[in-house]
């Protein structure tokens, strides 16, 4: 069977592109087609990455806080994966949508076995928060309490805390004929209570909403770290929010809903006016999952599950506390010695400044810079580099994409500072950047008001790509200056995100970006550029073509090997492509965060093909693209996951890095990540397995602390 070319489009590609899949067919590589069951479901192998999270938490080897961290990041990842993930199987069910994965599973399937692995990995997490974390902490003298538990004395004063701070912001809701179900907010906390009237014996059910504006656990007394849930605190006052009444029982529950937004940008509106009347009915989504405590009676559950026209497969039961994202409040506590130790980024050679602060332009002159986050600033190098551009008189103008930024950002307010300077200041702000839609709605407006071109991209993409370009006078020239890099301009998320960024003023590829801005700020429909793979014009071909070329080069009997790292790889034709070159002998090692619906290590398919997964104390997010090509190496960096909606749906950025200094550090990189000893997690054809194992007589290293020390090492 010849290569599959119609994945390949020649019409989307660049010049580039189209020499190498229009080069001499590649000869038949496969006697058999590729099987049927080639591909992993997307939602089991995201699940499987938070098992990963979760298995940092049951990590006795970690600092006990960092493990509580971990809980609390498993549960939000979780929240965010049945807001949109589940979300959307559920609405495609409903629609009588049957369209089935590229593993053959309808909506319902899935949904199934989502639910049974959803609540086998609740049900560790629990075990791991009470019978390990929880004895930790307390023999660190952290402890979570119970109302039981508590002397009459913090009893007294509690319930003064109680009478003071909470009772009156709680509002009963009662449910009878005169008073119909409550509507219940995505992600809150509620107590569901059943009251009998002593008079009629009729039992009523009510339900409490837990405050989410004050600290989920409550100091039971000054200067000592005893805790006590805020529920419990409800729970315990119950009678003084039914007097009269007798209190039966109450269970905690939590709804999660559909948060996915439905916005039709191609309405004769504007877009941000859309975009804010769909925020303003995300939290009115159906609901997609019902948690509840396991104390409550069948016939409470029942009645939860009937009012909020919930499923049996969509109710979670957790033994303990729901909500562990509230754990995020004792990693904020003044104890250093269970945490990871702080770490000062440290500054990349190129910009380290004697007595003479130097100049990030004169820098960028003597050649290009490639920067690592979180191991080098952010702040001394893609900041700067803003910031200079801002300050500087001879730059005439900005131009810059905003996908997802800080509160307080530096980087936004070094556009405003360049456009109250009079200078041509553009900023591409990406309103619709999930779960960030009104903070960017917000910066999109005070940006607007100090004067800076604001758009929004092109109809019907989300511009992800991570880029700024920056003009300056330089004589009788203009020179061009840019930045792009794998990650957002949030000075925030760079202290815990790796990621890398080139920075340079190679004509070339300042070009490129100059035309790139000018199809998302115009009416351009390039599709073609010169040191540039763009979405979604080119970077499926783009990559496609190069994993063809390295399969010509084995077969000529050069070596083939592709090298990639990414957060996901989903997109079947890109999956396809590595088949066939490991079919053909191509060495293929895939270093991934998430979700991978590649198969691994399947004979007479991916023997070649080694895949692991590093995830620890930095979430890994560098996209970096790696293909021997007969000796002549091309790396790659950019924005762009292999998934459909990077692939078709948004604006996304690759960049050839040449620079024999940057191109050897990414060579590094990969061979740190492929290391026998490197703590990861490796996928073979029955599933992801710990490495190295005890048999294999390494001890693990990690390699963030190892990246992290020599950072440290080059900073002194």
């Amino acid at each position: 069977m010849k290569p599959e070319a119609k994945a390949i489009e020649p019409f989307h590609t660049s010049a580039g592109d189209r020499a190498l899949v229009s080069a001499p067919a590649v000869e038949e590589i496969e006697s058999e087609p590729l099987p049927a069951d080639r591909f992993s479901n997307r939602e089991l192998s995201w699940l499987d990455f938070n098992a990963r999270v979760l298995a940092l938490a049951e990590d006795a080897g970690q600092p006990l806080l960092e493990r509580a961290k971990f809980l609390a990041i498993f549960s939000s990842n979780l929240d965010e994966f049945y807001m949109v993930r589940v979300a959307g199987l559920k609405r495609r069910q409903e629609m009588g949508l049957s369209v089935k994965s590229a593993d053959g599973l309808t909506p319902a399937e899935q949904l199934t076995l989502i639910s049974a692995r959803t609540q086998e990995l609740v049900d560790r997490q629990g075990r791991c928060l009470e019978d390990e974390v929880l004895p930790a902490l307390e023999a660190e003298g952290i402890r979570i309490v119970h109302w039981k538990t508590i002397d009459k004395p913090d009893r007294k004063r509690l319930s003064e805390y109680f009478s003071d701070h909470i009772f009156p912001v709680l509002t009963p809701l009662a449910v009878d004929p005169a008073h119909p179900f409550p509507y219940i907010s995505g992600l809150s906390l509620n107590l569901g209570i059943v009251v009998r009237d002593p008079v009629t014996k009729e039992e009523r059910f009510a339900r409490v909403k837990v405050p989410d504006n004050v600290d989920r656990f409550v100091r039971v007394k000054p200067g000592v770290d005893d805790y006590l849930p805020l529920e419990d605190l409800i729970a315990a006052h119950l009678v003084e929010l039914f007097p009269g009444m007798d209190v039966i029982e109450h269970l905690v529950f939590r709804v999660t809903r559909n948060a996915d937004l439905d916005v039709e940008e191609d309405r004769d509106e504007d877009l941000l006016q859309a975009l804010e009347r769909e925020l303003a009915r995300r939290r009115f989504g159906p609901p997609v999952r019902l948690e509840i405590n396991s104390t409550g009676s069948s016939e409470v559950i029942t009645q939860l599950l009937a009012e909020l026209d919930v499923d049996q497969g969509e109710l979670v039961e957790v033994d303990g506390l729901l909500d562990l994202s509230s754990l995020w409040q004792f990693y904020g506590l003044n104890r250093p010695s269970l945490k990871d130790a702080p770490f000062v980024p440290a500054t990349n050679p190129a910009f380290v400044e004697g007595e003479t602060p130097k100049s990030v332009f004169a820098t960028l002159r003597a050649g290009d810079v490639l920067v690592h986050h979180p191991y080098e600033s952010f702040a001394t190098t893609v900041q700067r580099f803003i910031e200079q551009a801002a300050a500087d008189p001879k730059v005439l103008a900005i131009k810059q994409t905003l996908y997802r930024t800080s509160g307080d950002s530096p980087i936004v307010d070094a556009l405003i500072s360049a456009a109250a300077a009079g200078k041509q200041v553009v900023a591409l702000v990406e309103i619709k950047a999930r779960f960030d839609e009104r903070a960017n709605i917000s910066w999109a407006k005070t940006l607007e008001r100090a004067g800076v071109h604001v758009v929004y991209g092109l109809v019907g993409l989300k511009t992800h790509c991570k880029t700024a370009l920056v003009i300056r006078q330089e004589g009788r020239t203009l020179r061009r200056y840019c930045h792009i890099g794998t990650g957002n301009y949030n000075p925030k998320t760079a202290r815990i995100y790796e990621d890398l960024g080139l920075l340079t003023c190679d004509e070339d590829i300042t070009a490129d970006l100059t035309d790139l801005f000018n199809v998302l700020t115009g009416y351009s429909r390039q599709t073609e550029y010169r040191n540039l793979l763009v979405a979604p014009h080119s970077i499926r071909s783009g990559v496609i073509g190069r994993i063809e070329r390295e399969i010509e080069h084995q077969r000529a009997g050069r070596p083939g090997l592709v090298r990639l790292k990414m957060n996901s790889i989903v997109d079947e034709p890109v999956i396809d492509a590595l088949y066939r070159a490991s079919r053909a002998g191509v060495q293929v090692d895939v270093t991934v965060r998430g979700i991978c619906a590649l198969r691994a290590g399947v004979p007479g398919l991916s023997e070649n093909i080694t895949v692991r997964s590093i995830v620890g104390r930095f979430l890994e997010h560098s996209r970096i693209f790696h293909f021997r090509n007969g000796g002549d190496e091309e790396y790659w960096i950019g924005s762009a996951d292999m998934m459909h909606r990077n692939l078709d749906r948004r604006v996304e950025a690759l960049v050839q890095v040449k620079a024999p200094s940057a191109t050897a550090r990414m060579a590094g990189l990969f061979d740190l990540y492929a290391r026998p000893d490197t703590r990861c997690w490796l996928l073979g054809p029955d599933g992801w397995e710990r490495s190295p194992g005890a048999e294999s007589g390494l001890a693990p290293v990690d390699i963030q602390h190892e990246l992290l020390r020599s950072g440290a090492a080059r900073s002194e």
